[in-house]
């Protein structure tokens, strides 16, 4: 069904084309254009008519479109008029003489400004968003054991060991190794413990299993 409608409107185009092309090649005739300058007006009006329609479909501003549209769109249906017999073409007047002379160098501005007129810009892309600092590695939550008081009836006991977490074990470690990595000499209790902000006790008992 598609293509029948289709067919149907090709014809009719076909149909109101030649009929069009009939009546501006009659009156440019009449306007004293013989020979195979009346042939060419009316190929000239309908090419400037498709050129306009084109601009006005693939562009945003298109006012300019639209003028030149309406131009040869008049020129199309006063021709059509004017054979229509309103108009004695044995006797054109001398001001339709006038236009369908004039026409050549109307149709021709119109049709380089429709060719030749700048299109707006495209606005440009956004700019990417500068990537984000790395964050810094967290410290492991590290909890000290306190060794309890002597009783006072006895001597003082040794103070036990200090438990280290495995987490920062590890990462004492990386850090060790890329002190080493940078000075050549292996780190010591006060260092390590500047860098990972415990305390004394810990930091040694670190540095001892470091060893």
């Amino acid at each position: 069904m598609s293509r029948i409608r289709l067919d149907a409107v090709l014809i009719q185009a076909v149909i109101a084309g030649a009929l069009s092309f009939s009546h501006l090649h009659d009156l440019a005739e009449a306007a004293g254009q013989d020979g195979w300058k009346a042939w060419a007006y009316p190929i000239s009006v309908d090419l400037l008519l498709v050129a306009a329609w084109r601009r006005m479909r693939t562009h945003a501003d298109n006012r300019a479109a639209w003028y030149w549209f309406v131009i040869a769109l008049a020129a199309s249906l006063g021709a059509n008029i004017a054979t229509a017999g309103l108009l004695d073409l044995n006797d054109v007047p001398a001001w339709l003489r006038i236009l369908v002379a004039g026409w050549p160098a109307l149709a021709f501005l119109g049709g380089t400004l429709l060719a030749h007129t700048p299109t707006t810009p495209e606005p440009a892309p956004p700019e990417a968003a500068p990537l984000a600092a790395p964050e810094p590695e967290p410290v492991p939550n590290v909890t000290v054991e306190r060794a309890p008081e002597p009783a006072p009836e006895l001597p003082p006991a040794p103070a036990p060991a200090v438990a280290v977490p495995p987490a920062l074990l590890d990462h004492a470690r990386k850090i060790a190794d890329t002190h080493r990595a940078t000075t050549g000499d292996r780190i010591d209790s006060a260092t390590l413990r500047a860098r990972l902000g415990v305390p004394a006790p810990l930091a040694d008992a670190i540095n001892t299993q470091l060893a």
